[in-house]
């Protein structure tokens, strides 16, 4: 006789290792740590304020 196997159980072992492995990948596709969003988020800022600091104003039209 084989091995008595409780079926609720045994499914939510399985549930839980399908969702482990989707959560894994999710932190490969998504995962940034605060210091990296911070630091992507300062340099952006430094970005565009050098680029306004940059631009030239529009030369008045004459009427």
């Amino acid at each position: 006789m084989g091995e008595i196997v409780n079926l609720r159980q045994a499914r939510k072992r399985q549930e839980r290792a399908r969702h482990e492995i989707e959560a894994a990948a999710n932190r490969v596709r998504y995962g940034r740590t605060a210091a990296e969003k911070r630091t992507d988020a300062l340099e952006t800022g430094r970005r565009e304020r050098a680029q306004d600091g940059a631009r030239l104003d529009p030369e008045p039209k004459e009427s």
